[in-house]
């Protein structure tokens, strides 16, 4: 597995648990407003090869944590292109910790080995839009039954889980995001995050925040059809 990098320790990305984070570098996607452009552009990672972390050094270390962390959240990118995903994830449930999945969704078939397999404890699945206007956040947009397909199949996983939506001013508003929790309704968890500017994939990303009143407008749609939406103000 390439690593880019690992946080040892996080109380906030695993909910409830103490955790550390490991990136993998590599996206499908290329969201103009992503924070992780090390993470997400060729050039990047290019340059950046001769830093990725061994997975020794991270077994040792994951080794050493054994009774202090409760588990490991495995982001990027986006972790699901990478073939030895299953093996990665594995080798960490042998030592005895969870393990939560952060992913775009765009490959439901590797969601269904991992969930097959028992291997995720916990999944967090960023919705960047209505399923059909991904074309409005990511150049060449997504497919839509790919993203239908892991949505319905971490729903019926019988794990803990989540999907998250960070809100852009001038490209979501309260009926889109009305829209999006219709296309998760039911499930345990819908979360909207709004826009912070800051360090980005498409520097020239004309993006805006919303005010407060405007995020809880949002979260009053949601609720018509997802009894727990979190904000992220």
């Amino acid at each position: 597995m390439q690593i880019a990098a690992v946080q040892p320790m996080t109380l906030l990305d695993y909910p409830k648990k103490l955790a550390a984070i490991v990136w993998t570098p590599g996206c499908n996607l290329r969201c103009g407003y992503c924070h992780n452009p090390e993470l997400v552009l060729p050039a990047h990672i290019s340059k950046n090869r001769s830093d990725l972390i061994p997975e020794t050094a991270f077994f040792n270390f994951l080794a050493e944590r054994s009774g202090k962390l409760d588990g490991v959240v495995i982001c990027g990118g986006e972790p699901t292109l990478h073939a030895d995903l299953g093996r990665f994830v594995r080798r960490i449930k042998d030592l005895g910790f969870l393990v939560k999945l952060d992913t775009n969704g765009s490959h439901p078939g590797v969601l269904r080995e991992l969930f097959d397999e028992k291997l995720l404890d916990y999944v967090a699945m960023d919705i960047k839009h209505e399923l059909h206007r991904y074309g409005e956040i990511t150049p060449g947009g997504a497919d839509a039954a790919a993203l239908a397909g892991s949505i319905a199949l971490i729903i019926a996983s019988g794990v803990d889980y989540e999907f998250r939506t960070t809100v852009i001013n001038g490209i979501h508003d309260a009926r889109s995001v009305e829209n999006i929790a219709r296309t998760v309704a039911g499930c345990r968890k819908y979360t909207i995050q709004n826009f912070r500017t800051g360090k980005l994939v498409d520097p020239e990303f004309g993006g805006k925040s919303f005010f407060r009143g405007e995020i809880m407008e949002m979260k009053a749609e949601a609720e018509k059809w997802v009894g727990t939406v979190g904000v992220a103000l």
